[in-house]
């Protein structure tokens, strides 16, 4: 009698492992592993720029050159393909990444709200995991460093569309 009880337990027991085993294997199975997720390319070839003495100025130091960011929509008809260029990557003295745009004459940014969030914000949210990004006119010798954070606290109740 005692041998059944023995039988009984290890049987038990093996049932418990079994769904441990499982229960963890299904755990790791569907959460993402880091070095799989996205992160901010880095590309090693630098080429020179006046932008990189101002980086350097301002004490980041640039350690990736232009990233092209390939996109494609699906609009159901067709996909249309589009891609995002970031210019530099830099770094400052903590470590954080920052994504470098440099100013262009044909495609200048007005630095209105509107004109930041539909110029410069699908790179703040294309990366989340950066500190920010530096916008760079050399004409101006002007480095604007943006961040984004929401902020729904500052318009509730002071625009037409809570009314």
């Amino acid at each position: 009698m005692n041998e059944r009880y023995d039988w009984l337990l290890m049987i038990l027991l093996g049932v418990v492992i079994a769904l441990l085993i499982g229960y963890r294997l299904n755990r790791w199975l569907m959460s993402p592993s880091p070095d799989r997720l996205p992160g901010i390319p880095i590309n090693e070839y630098i080429p020179d720029h006046p932008a990189i003495g101002m980086l350097e100025q301002e004490g980041y130091d640039v350690v990736g050159g232009k990233v092209k960011i390939n996109l494609s929509f699906d609009t159901g008809h067709r996909p249309i393909l589009s891609r995002l260029f970031i210019d530099y990557i830099a770094s400052d003295d903590s470590g954080e990444l920052y994504m470098v745009k440099l100013a262009r004459e044909r495609m200048p940014v007005d630095w209105t709200g509107s004109g930041i969030r539909d110029r410069l914000m699908p790179f703040l949210l294309l990366y989340p995991e950066c500190a920010g990004l530096l916008y760079i006119d050399v004409n101006e010798k002007s480095i604007h460093r943006l961040s984004m954070d929401w902020s729904d606290e500052e318009w509730i109740g002071q625009d037409d569309y809570n009314s």
